[in-house]
């Protein structure tokens, strides 16, 4: 679609989203809760990237050499999505602005918390979980931009293009991280975690989200 390739999204994600999710993106009525959803999950982005480095700095102190790298790679890429994400924020914030969209309080979609209350409490293996998940969110993100692209008025789709086309990394640099501290092949838990995304994403939830399932 209009020259934006996200082919290794799409391999990497269990499944694409369903149509019963962009039946109801597509309602004019849905545009307010799918903008201020939208913000709210740039925001939780950017909070994740920054609790990973919070999280884990002090372990440039206390790892090997070879290690310190590693922690500082991450430390340094998370640094940089947290202020994308917080750009992006901004942006939409704008957007919401722009279209007289009252910022009220909305109630999240439970799709990251249930992916995250599968991560393991062990370390490195809570750190690999973590990026791992990290990884579908930001994939699914992109998915349904992509999706929704074609419904929007020009402006709109002018930013979701934009941010398929700056956010398509995002999650090769979570699944690259998870693979660099872990000892064994991380297939197993993205192999895991695709099958509990999938189960999220195509089952019938109570109300419509950004990442929720089909609106029952």
């Amino acid at each position: 679609m209009n020259g934006i390739e996200i082919t290794p999204i799409l391999d990497f994600l269990p499944c694409k989203t369903t149509d019963g999710w962009l039946e109801q993106a597509k309602k004019p009525e849905s545009l307010a809760v799918l903008l201020i959803d939208h913000a709210n999950n740039e925001l939780k982005a950017a909070q994740t990237a920054m609790s990973i480095i919070n999280r884990y700095r002090s372990w440039l102190s206390q790892k090997e050499k070879s290690n310190n790298n590693m922690c500082y790679d991450l430390i340094r890429q998370m640094s940089r999505l947290a202020r994308e994400e917080m750009r992006h924020f901004e942006q939409v914030l704008t957007i919401i602005k722009t279209k007289n969209i009252s910022y009220y309080s909305l109630e999240a979609s439970s799709y990251a918390k249930s992916l995250q209350a599968k991560i393991s409490k062990i370390e490195p293996n809570r750190l690999i979980d973590t990026l791992i998940v990290g990884a579908f969110i930001e994939a699914r993100s992109c998915e349904r931009f992509y999706t929704l692209m074609p419904y929007l008025d020009d402006k709109l789709q002018a930013f979701y293009r934009q941010l398929v086309k700056s956010e398509s990394r995002h999650f090769e640099v979570y699944l690259k991280l998870a693979s660099r501290f872990s000892a064994d092949c991380i297939k197993q838990r993205v192999n895991f975690f695709a099958n509990l995304e999938k189960s999220l994403v195509t089952r019938d939830d109570d109300f419509f989200r950004f990442h929720s399932g089909n609106s029952a």
